[in-house]
C-alpha cells in the first residue's frame, strides 16, 4: 500500500481549452483542455511506466491495469443541480476529466469499461448525463473500439426533492449486486448497541434495523465494483456537511445500490446519545419524530405533510436557538456515523470477493484521481460554492491522499474523523504505513504534506465544521493563488 500522493497544478483553474501541447502517446499526439495537460502532468509526476515517459509507447495506466481487464471508473455523479446555484463544476467530476482519463484507460486495452456511480435519490441522472455531455464521449470511445458503459447504481430513484414526490422501487435487478456482511469487523459495530439509532435521511429506518443491527453490517454493492479488476475512483474534492471533507474516501457510497445499507447518522443529539446534532433540543428531537413518521409512511399526500410539519418544527428550534442551527441529518463535527460507513465502503471495495466473503488480501487494483481543478466549499456536498484551488492529485491509497487533501483544504487532518480514523488498526486495513509516512510527489521532486499547507487555497469548511476542522496556519483566501507543485 503505497504512502506516495501525485500532485499537479493545472494551468488554469477551469475546464477549457488551452494552447495544445505534445502528447506523443495519444491517438491525437496533443492534449488542449486543462484537465487533459493537467492529468498529463499528474500523470508524469506519479512516475508511471516512467522508462517509457514522452515516447509513444507511454502507457501509465499500465502499471495498475493489465490488457484485457475490466475497469470500472466511479466519479461523483451526486446531483443534476447545484442548490447554491453556482453550477456544475464544483459539484460534479468534471467530464473533461472523465474525458481524458479515458484516453489513459484505452491504452491499456481493457476488455470492458463501466462509467457508474449511484447518485442521490432525487438525482435526475439523464439531466446530469446529458449536461455534462457524458453520452457523447461515450460515443466518441465507442466508435473507437471501446466496449464502454454508462451505468446508474441506485435501485431506488426519487421523482422529486421532497416525500411525497413519487418514487420507483427495485428499478435494477437484484442480481447485479453483491451482499456483503462485515459482521462484527464492521467499524459500525461498537455504535450497534443502539442500532436502532441508525439513519439516513429520506428513508424508512424501519429498512435499516434489517441491515444494520448487532453482529450484522450488510452493504449492497454494485457487482460492477466488485468483479472489476480494476477500479479508478473519481472524486471531486468539496467541502461535506456530514464527513467534513469528500474526496478519495467518501466518494465510494456511490458504488452501493440501496440507501438503507448506509448508516450516515444516529437519531437524537450528543446528549442523548445520538450524533445528529449537538445537544438535546426537545423540539429537534420532536421534528426527527415526525419525519421517522413520515418515512415509514407510503408515498402520498400524509407522507408530505409530516415531512413539512418536521421542517417547521426544525425551524423553529434553529429560531430558539443562539446560532440558527437548523442541522437535523448529522451536519456537524460530532458525527461519529459516517466515517465509519465511508471506510467499511473502502474496505469491501478493497478486499471483497464476487461472492460477498472478504479476502485476507486485496482483491483488485483500486486508484484515486481526485478533482480539485474547481474544488467546492461551504455547504457541500449538495450546495457548495466554488474554490479555484487549481490541482490534481494522483494515489493508490486512499487514507494517503485524503490526508494530503486535508493540509491542501487548510484542514487539520487529526480534526476529521473520517481522515484520522482511516489510519486505523483493524482487519482488512487501508494504511499499512503511518500518517507520517504520507509523501507527496510533484514534478520537482517529493515533500512532506504538511509543507504545502502555506500555500493550499483554503477551503471553508462546512457550517456545523466550522471552528473544528481548520489548521491553525489557515491564512485568509483573499490575494492567494492555487497551490504551486
Amino acid at each position: 500500500m503505497d504512502p506516495v500522493v501525485a500532485l499537479a497544478r493545472a494551468g488554469y483553474a477551469g475546464y477549457g481549452a488551452v494552447p495544445p501541447s505534445a502528447a506523443p502517446e495519444l491517438p491525437g499526439r496533443q492534449v488542449g483542455t486543462v484537465a487533459q495537460a493537467a492529468l498529463r502532468e499528474l500523470l508524469l509526476a506519479w512516475r508511471l511506466d516512467e522508462g517509457r515517459a514522452g515516447t509513444p509507447d507511454w502507457n501509465p495506466l499500465g502499471d495498475y491495469f493489465a490488457a484485457g481487464s475490466r475497469i470500472l471508473i466511479k466519479p461523483n455523479w451526486v446531483l443534476h443541480e447545484n442548490r447554491s446555484g453556482h453550477g456544475l463544476d464544483c459539484l460534479v467530476t468534471h467530464p473533461s476529466l472523465i474525458e481524458a482519463v479515458l484516453e489513459y484507460v484505452a491504452l491499456t486495452r481493457p476488455a470492458e469499461v463501466v462509467i457508474g456511480d449511484a447518485p442521490l435519490q432525487g438525482c435526475d441522472i439523464e439531466v446530469l448525463w446529458e449536461a455534462c455531455g457524458v453520452g457523447d464521449i461515450a460515443e466518441r470511445f465507442r466508435q473507437r473500439g471501446l466496449d464502454l458503459r454508462i451505468a446508474d447504481f441506485r435501485r431506488t430513484v426519487l421523482f422529486g426533492a421532497t416525500l411525497g414526490s413519487g418514487r420507483a422501487e427495485d428499478i435494477q435487478d437484484i442480481s447485479k449486486y453483491v451482499l456483503f456482511d462485515l459482521g462484527r469487523e464492521s467499524l459500525l459495530e461498537p455504535l450497534a448497541p443502539d442500532a436502532g439509532r441508525f439513519r439516513v435521511t429520506m428513508y424508512n429506518p424501519d429498512l435499516m434495523i434489517r441491515t444494520h443491527a448487532p453482529g450484522r453490517h450488510q452493504y449492497l454493492i454494485a457487482r460492477d465494483a466488485i468483479e472489476a479488476d480494476g477500479v479508478i475512483n473519481l472524486p471531486k474534492l468539496k467541502s461535506h456537511k456530514k464527513a467534513g471533507i469528500t474526496g478519495a474516501l467518501k466518494n465510494l457510497v456511490g458504488i452501493n445500490g440501496n440507501k438503507e445499507f448506509l448508516p450516515h447518522h444516529r437519531k437524537g443529539g450528543s446528549a442523548t446519545g445520538g450524533d445528529c446534532y449537538e445537544g438535546g433540543s426537545w423540539l429537534k428531537a420532536r421534528a426527527e419524530d415526525l419525519l421517522d413518521h413520515a418515512n415509514r409512511l407510503p408515498n402520498g399526500r400524509m407522507q408530505a405533510l409530516l415531512e413539512q410539519a418536521g421542517g417547521m418544527v426544525n425551524r423553529c428550534a434553529a429560531r430558539l436557538s443562539e446560532e440558527g442551527d437548523d442541522n437535523l441529518e448529522g451536519a456537524w463535527y460530532g458525527n461519529d456515523t459516517v466515517w465509519r460507513t465511508s471506510l467499511d465502503l473502502q474496505r469491501i471495495l478493497a478486499y471483497g470477493c464476487a461472492d460477498g466473503r472478504m479476502a485476507a488480501a486485496p482483491q483488485r487494483r483500486v486508484i484515486h484521481i481526485t478533482d480539485a481543478i474547481i474544488g467546492g466549499d461551504g455547504d457541500g456536498p449538495l450546495a457548495p460554492d466554488p474554490v479555484e484551488s487549481g490541482f490534481l492529485t494522483g494515489a493508490a491509497n486512499p487514507a494517503a491522499a485524503e490526508w494530503v487533501h486535508a493540509i491542501l483544504m487548510g484542514f487539520e487532518p487529526e480534526k476529521v474523523p473520517i481522515v484520522r480514523e482511516a489510519f486505523g488498526s483493524f482487519s482488512y486495513p487501508l494504511a499499512c504505513f503511518t500518517k507520517q509516512e504520507v509523501r507527496v510527489r510533484t514534478a520537482d521532486g517529493e515533500c512532506a504534506p504538511r509543507s504545502l499547507a502555506s500555500a493550499a487555497r483554503t477551503f471553508r469548511p462546512s457550517r456545523g465544521w466550522v471552528g473544528h476542522c481548520e489548521l491553525e496556519t489557515r491564512h485568509d483566501r483573499v490575494g492567494e493563488q492555487p497551490v504551486v507543485a
